[in-house]
């Protein structure tokens, strides 16, 4: 018999009880608020703890350690609402940027149903920036936002104040690195994505401006 969609998420990034309780709270919270605020693809809801859970649980296992994160166009939450589903240990925050109203209503309830440490920013990514620089970023995240040369722009201050940049991309990967490597040098390194096998994780710890 063929794993159900839970099944097979867990099968890749298997979780605590904790969390597992915490993530099956946010996917209830998800598919309540769907047909109101229309926070994903409908066609991906029969897949939901694949392509959107353990899409992002990928992330949250790369840096367990990470005591402040940035996720940007956060969204419905994937990945931030779900890394800090996975966070049990007091002294972290997780800063999602989202300058959609009726998403940041969803993320602010969801936050504050479930107990995660979270601050909501509704704002556009570049008006939020210049406050996540004072709050020592250590990682800046993005899913299914903006190709990889405006992702780059909006994080250089970040990365640059020593944060690491994990972006989520899929099978144009390599023409997205190669279109940003015309205005980037970057040091930049793929990681294999769990849940897409021609998805890949680019994982950024030095931007410069290229030389004209």
């Amino acid at each position: 018999m063929a794993l159900d969609d839970r099944a097979r998420a867990l099968a890749l990034c298997p979780v605590s009880r904790e969390t597992l309780d915490r993530l099956d709270a946010l996917v209830s919270l998800v598919r309540r608020w769907q047909p109101v605020k229309n926070l994903i693809s409908n066609k991906t809801l029969d897949e939901l703890w694949l392509r959107h859970v353990a899409d992002s649980l990928q992330l949250a296992d790369l840096r367990p350690d990470v005591r402040i994160w940035a996720d940007l166009g956060a969204g419905a939450g994937f990945p931030g609402l779900v890394i800090a589903c996975t966070w049990h240990d007091t002294g972290r925050m997780m800063h999602l940027v989202e300058s959609n109203h009726r998403k940041c209503a969803f993320l602010q309830e969801a936050a504050r149903t479930l107990g995660l440490s979270v601050t909501v920013h509704n704002a556009r990514i570049e008006d939020a920036i210049p406050n996540l620089m004072t709050e020592k970023i250590e990682v800046v995240s993005a899913r299914a936002l903006a190709s990889l040369t405006q992702l780059i722009h909006y994080c250089a201050p970040l990365v640059d104040n020593h944060a690491e940049a994990l972006f989520l991309k899929g099978q144009d990967v390599d023409k997205e690195l190669t279109e940003a490597t015309k205005y980037w040098n970057i040091s930049a390194h793929m990681i294999q994505s769990k849940t897409d096998p021609d998805g890949r994780i680019v994982s950024i710890t030095k931007v410069e401006t290229r030389a004209a």
